[in-house]
């Protein structure tokens, strides 16, 4: 039996009965979850919260959605301007997700969810509507292979299952792991391509201390366990950079291991990270100032920030330093003559702002209110 097999049975039978060995405990918000079928709360099996990222009118796309825990939770946070989406390959449970949206949109006062069958490392691609196709064709013994690959094909580039820039905050709770290997690094561009320029993710998952050894990998039952096909924890952070993801870090990180094989530690961590925009690098004059307390940083673009230097920074990489996830590290000085035009980003990196181009411009984050002294 293949892994991906494996994966679909084993979840199947847990859409009927819990099994308790598929999950890690974890807190949940207590007042979400009261919200929830006791059902879906039982057959959940994850290891992180991911909903706690969730934001008030946020369009929120849960990878591996399962019974629809994360989603329901999701929903309570996205209020009537938000959407939800949960994306699975497994029909028992995309079953038991849209066994409750009914009773669901009652409870929340809205229908703001729905689930939608795909895979997780191809979200353009519906497998509802490729079903339908082959029912449309069951007359064939067989369908041609070209055709269905057209068909898939323009499928995906016009009617894609998951728009491109069309999703602020993706999350997934201990599902990436189940993914195929091979298919892994796909399946975090098409995380980037859903995401709006600015768009967040918050991904739990099993990572390993050290790499999985191949006997261990082999092991069909361990993949479908959260155990065999875990990234090894530097690897994972490594996919979301080389993905061209920035600010990526590990927000949560299980102090003990969630499981010991053969001396290889799996435990239970929640990766962050941010998209950046898609805008040339204008220079209008901005500067920031790097707070400390480190005697310098470096940003996933290579920029250099000495301690407590006016460095010299474009309008987008001044944005995402004051505006975004890094906020709290950075004060931000917009200059006090905007350049008009502005001149394309050439500077050299380490380019120091001299003090005469930012003297009296408008300091942001600078942990001062108003005029006057702080």
């Amino acid at each position: 039996m293949s892994i991906e097999q494996n994966v679909r049975e084993r979840y199947s039978a847990a859409a009927q009965t819990a099994q308790a060995e598929l999950c890690c405990p974890v807190d949940y918000d207590t007042h979400l979850l009261k919200l929830l079928p006791a059902e879906i709360v039982e057959k959940d099996y994850g290891c992180g919260d991911p909903s706690r990222y969730v934001r008030a009118g946020d369009t929120v796309l849960d990878l591996g959605s399962g019974g629809g825990k994360i989603c329901y939770l999701a929903a309570q946070i996205v209020g009537n301007g938000g959407w939800v989406i949960g994306v699975d390959m497994n029909d028992d449970m995309l079953a038991l997700a849209r066994k409750y949206q009914p009773e669901m949109a009652q409870r929340l006062g809205s229908e703001r969810v729905r689930f939608v069958k795909g895979y997780i490392q191809d979200l353009a691609l519906d497998l509802e509507a490729t079903e339908d196709y082959l029912r449309a064709h069951a007359m064939q013994t067989a369908p041609d292979p070209e055709e269905l690959k057209a068909f898939q094909d323009e499928q995906r580039r016009t009617r894609p299952l998951i728009p491109n820039a069309s999703v602020d905050l993706v999350v997934s709770n201990c599902v990436l792991n189940l993914v195929n290997e091979a298919d892994r690094r796909q399946m975090v561009r098409e995380i980037y391509r859903v995401l709006k320029p600015g768009g967040r993710v918050a991904i739990s998952d099993i990572v390993s201390d050290e790499p999985v050894p191949p006997t261990l990998k082999t092991d069909a039952d361990l993949w479908s366990g959260c155990v065999a096909g875990a990234f090894q924890e530097q690897a994972f952070l490594r996919a979301f950079t080389d993905a061209g993801f920035l600010a990526v870090s590990y927000d949560k990180w299980g102090a003990q291991p969630w499981r010991t094989i053969r001396g290889v530690e799996f435990r239970a961590v929640t990766l962050t990270a941010v998209r950046g925009e898609n805008v040339p690098c204008l220079d209008y004059g901005h500067a920031v100032i790097y707070r400390g307390p480190y005697a310098s940083v470096t940003d996933d673009e290579g920029h250099v920030y000495p301690r407590g230097e006016r460095m010299a920074a474009c309008e987008r990489t001044f944005r995402f330093l004051t505006e975004g996830p890094l906020k709290d590290n950075f004060i931000g000085i917009a200059p006090a003559v905007r350049r008009e035009p502005p001149t394309t980003w050439c500077l050299p990196n380490g380019t120091r702002r001299p003090v005469t181009e930012t003297k009296g411009g408008t300091y942001a984050a600078a942990g001062c209110g108003g005029g006057g002294c702080c």
